[in-house]
């Protein structure tokens, strides 16, 4: 275990570990030289896993890239670069990494919108990009991947405790969407397939790509 996953693990309390599932050697070898080797490292030991009782989880890209190439395919992000889902949360919110930058871009499928890594110009080193992706966990709270309800009150453990834990491929959702006027609160939660929720939440309007950290503040 290095520095940064030591972080994630212990300093916001993301063990242990719940439903994993292995991670055979076929996939590590076709991500290899597609995302940073730090990352198959994890998969490698720890598996596509949940964490935080499930607030977390690592995933398969390969389980989701049709879901981030339907998502992207009508944003100004597609063709960018490649893009690889590597991690969600339980609301289903993913967490997606490009080939060419060591800035994450999140997929807010509740409220239809993407927010985006900043483009890097020149393609970063193989170290910037090993160092992002341990980052990337060591950062990482609890609070930060929790989904707020309508009066800013984080749900996960509300939701843990009404509905039970989620499965490796299982999300929270809102019934009705909020997208379609639903209400982010505790009694219109209910546990999902994941891949299809996915889907049916993008198929609900274009998402909408919120402009990136650099454009806001100038650093892009």
């Amino acid at each position: 275990m290095d520095e940064y996953f030591k972080e994630f693990l212990t300093g916001e309390g993301f063990s242990p570990i719940v439903d994993s599932v292995p991670v055979d050697n076929e996939t590590l070898s076709y991500f290899s030289g597609k995302l940073p080797e730090r990352l198959l490292r994890y998969w490698k030991e720890y598996g596509f896993s949940g964490f935080g009782d499930g607030i977390f989880w690592v995933v398969n890209p390969n389980d989701y890239q049709a879901i981030v190439d339907k998502w992207l395919a009508q944003t100004k992000l597609w063709g960018r670069e490649n893009f690889y889902a590597v991690a969600r949360t339980a609301f289903g919110e993913v967490y997606i990494r490009g080939d060419k930058s060591t800035s994450t871009t999140i997929i807010d499928p509740h409220l239809n919108n993407i927010l985006p890594g900043d483009f890097e110009t020149l393609t970063p080193d193989k170290e910037s990009l090993e160092k992002s992706i341990g980052i990337f966990f060591e950062i990482k709270s609890k609070k930060s991947v929790d989904y707020a309800d309508k009066n800013e009150k984080p749900l996960f453990q509300r939701c843990l405790k009404k509905y039970g834990m989620l499965e490796h491929d299982e999300m929270y959702t809102f019934s009705t969407a909020l997208a379609l006027g639903g209400t982010a609160d505790i009694n219109n939660i209910k546990k999902v397939k994941v891949l299809e929720q996915l889907s049916t939440l993008c198929d609900l309007d274009v998402p909408v790509v919120l402009p990136s950290a650099g454009e806001l503040f100038g650093s892009n």
